[in-house]
């Protein structure tokens, strides 16, 4: 995902910034402060980013983080991007959108938020001992500190942002995944789909189940959408009136629908509810559902009225039996 989209899903907007700016306390004057010491920045930039490397490259897991010399590289590149940005007096929505593009390389990188947060803990105690070395007033050192600090704290909650919600959208497509494999829809013959349900179904899976008949019904322009429920260990009203719901959206694309694997418990079952199941073919086996819908297909193609007209043609061909 771009740093763009996150600055969407994250909601970083204009009155997000000021939201965040005054939890973090930073104000103008914590700007002025740091882009007055742009300079201190220009002349500590490669130590400080030579400095928090030597301690991410001579640790075994941190190391295995970056693979190679050309990956190394990069990332200081950004990181002395980054030390600069944070002495350029700035904190709008075009300083979001940076933020956003270190954190995104960063977990792109499978950089882990431990060694994240173990890099501006460094950071901060290597800017503490410079700017007490720099900065003769201890006191305006102290407030320079102060004010690094509050940036700092800002760009941690950003960077975690991030990586919450890299790490959501992954869970996402995981699930969306394994729905997908949850709701198989197979192509038994021309315009004849088969979708084979296995396991319980609740409010979420009938929804997929929905969703995923009618995509599949448009893209196949199937004629017949067979549902095997021979898998469902328990068909109550929920689940029926899924059923219909479905049954019904096939129907309005211009398909039928045929049940199948309705086992001797489950039709007592629907029975007993006075479910109302007479909008779709229902077979007992999936063998039956099968030949129920080429049947239906070839009706519809006017293969079956052909055949029929055949079959009087030979009957007619036929000598007729004299009298006895």
């Amino acid at each position: 995902m771009e740093k763009t989209d996150y600055m969407v899903q994250l909601k970083l907007d204009e009155a997000e910034l000021q939201s965040r700016r005054a939890f973090f306390e930073i104000g103008d004057e914590d700007l002025k402060r740091l882009a007055a010491l742009r300079g201190f920045a220009e002349k500590h930039m490669d130590e400080f980013v030579e400095d928090l490397y030597t301690l991410i490259l001579q640790h075994p897991e941190s190391r295995r983080v970056f693979p190679n010399e050309q990956v190394i590289r990069h990332v200081q590149k950004a990181q002395k991007h980054y030390f600069l940005d944070l002495f350029a007096g700035r904190c709008d929505i075009a300083y979001f959108e940076d933020r956003l593009r270190i954190g995104v390389a960063h977990e792109r990188a499978g950089v882990p938020p431990k060694w994240y947060i173990g890099a501006y803990s460094r950071y901060l105690r290597l800017l503490f001992q410079r700017l007490r070395s720099e900065i003769r007033d201890p006191r305006e050192a102290d407030e320079a500190y102060k004010s690094a600090t509050k940036l700092i704290g800002f760009d941690m909650a950003l960077a975690m942002d991030t990586y919450i919600a890299a790490h959501l959208n992954a869970l996402a497509r995981h699930q969306a995944a394994i729905r997908e494999l949850s709701t198989p829809v197979i192509q038994v013959h021309d315009r004849v789909l088969l979708l084979p349900l296995i396991g319980t179904i609740d409010t979420q899976r009938a929804e997929q189940v929905m969703e995923t008949v009618l995509v599949r019904v448009v893209e196949h322009q199937a004629r017949v959408m067979i549902i095997d429920i021979a898998g469902v260990p328990v068909v109550d009203t929920k689940v029926a009136d899924n059923l219909l719901q479905t049954t019904e959206a096939v129907r309005l694309l211009g398909a039928e629908t045929i049940l199948t694997g309705i086992t001797p418990h489950v039709a007592k079952t629907i029975v007993r509810l006075g479910i109302d199941i007479s909008s779709m073919h229902t077979r007992s086996r999936l063998a039956e559902g099968i030949a129920l819908a080429l049947e239906i297909v070839g009706r519809k193609s006017g293969k079956g009225e052909r055949n029929l007209r055949a079959d009087d043609r030979r009957r007619a061909r036929l000598p007729k039996a004299g009298p006895a």
